[in-house]
């Protein structure tokens, strides 16, 4: 019985974290692609007009509080995503740019 209950926990915790990456992976697409492209390389006409570094740059190897900030608050020419998008799903998002590597 312990096992099936270990088993479920796991499933329910695979899938919510699932939901939760496609949620930030729509997010992205909606919010983020524009300027740091698909892929994250920053290779679109916006990101390249406006120097937006890619996903590969040193300065994704920030913390992930430092990230958040950043998208939550804007930082340079990017904009602040406080309003727009939740703490939760900014945190969301700042783990899947890192997936983007």
């Amino acid at each position: 019985m312990k096992s099936i209950s270990k088993v479920l926990f796991f499933a329910i915790l695979a899938a919510s974290t699932t939901a939760a990456f496609g949620q930030a992976a729509d997010n992205y697409k909606a919010k983020c692609a524009m300027c740091h492209g698909a892929d994250g390389l920053a290779s679109t006409p916006a990101g390249k007009a406006m120097k937006t570094p890619p996903t590969t740059d040193p300065a994704f190897k920030a913390s992930d509080a430092d990230l958040f900030a950043a998208t939550k608050n804007g930082k340079g020419k990017m904009p602040a995503f406080n309003g727009k998008l939740t703490d939760p799903q900014i945190k969301e998002l700042v783990t899947y740019m890192k997936s983007l590597k």
